[in-house]
């Protein structure tokens, strides 16, 4: 009898464990289509952005760049909220302070922008013209080139209709190697007039847009240095260009302006 008993609770338990089973057409593997179509449903669900914001136009935003047709539309805005007016050019053979006009408000603007962008930093007096000009700006340098692709390819118009003369110390900017008929200026070099009393015969096709106010023993030290035949020094003269505030004035703040410091004389 008690063997009856065990045979028919063995046979109940039996029973019990295959309706527990799960369905044989389900599949547990982690190899299955079932476990990678989960991972491609998580992989969506990450890729969702939060609500009223459109992913085609996130994903077709474009760095700001600049360009023959909207470099000037930005700099009129651009002087008016970057009102600096001082520079200084740091070399080996010491400092240059120079002070930016700012009835040239491109030119300044474009000067201003391009050292906030640290553009300067790293490119070299590549031209020297003993008893004329240094000019600066430019290096071979693959960094350099890589600058420029990343702020943008344009040039500035001519403003050499304010009065100034291209006197010893003045600061201008060249014109463009391309064929350039109305001297558009090429925005990232610049010169300095080393030439006693001055480079006059410039005057007219170049914009005067600075004056040297410290360190022409820097410009004159610079100017003395072994050139080669294509007027570039043997020994490279690094530069960086920072932002000299105005020790003599106030920063105050414009309304609307968003906390950017304007400055005015005491």
């Amino acid at each position: 009898m008690r063997t009856n008993v065990k045979n028919l609770s063995f046979v109940l338990l039996l029973i019990t464990i295959a309706c527990q089973s799960p369905p044989p057409n389900k599949k547990t593997s982690s190899s299955t289509p079932e476990s990678s179509s989960t991972k491609q449903e998580v992989q969506d669900t990450s890729d969702a952005l939060p609500e009223g914001i459109d992913k085609n136009s996130e994903a077709e935003k474009k760095p700001f760049l600049l360009n023959d047709k909207n470099a000037i539309p930005f700099f009129f805005n651009y002087e008016k909220e970057n009102p600096e007016d001082k520079v200084r050019i740091t070399t080996r053979f010491g400092t240059i302070d120079i002070r930016l006009y700012k009835n040239t408000p491109y030119h300044r603007a474009n000067f201003i922008y391009l050292t906030k962008k640290n553009y300067f930093n790293g490119t070299t007096f590549h031209r020297v013209v003993p008893g004329f000009i240094i000019q600066g700006g430019n290096s071979d340098r693959f960094e350099t080139s890589k600058k420029r692709g990343e702020i943008g390819k344009y040039l500035l118009p001519p403003d050499t209709r304010k009065g100034y003369k291209h006197h010893r110390g003045v600061l201008s900017m060249p014109s463009s190697e391309i064929e350039n008929p109305h001297k558009l200026a090429s925005p990232y070099e610049f010169f300095i007039v080393q030439q006693t009393p001055g480079a006059y015969h410039l005057d007219g096709s170049y914009t005067i847009f600075g004056e040297v106010i410290a360190g022409m023993e820097v410009v004159d030290e610079i100017n003395k240095q072994v050139i080669d035949n294509r007027e570039a020094p043997l020994t490279n003269i690094h530069m960086e260009v920072s932002i000299r505030y105005d020790p003599n004035s106030t920063p105050i703040h414009l309304s609307g302006c968003r906390g950017r410091q304007f400055y005015t004389r005491r």
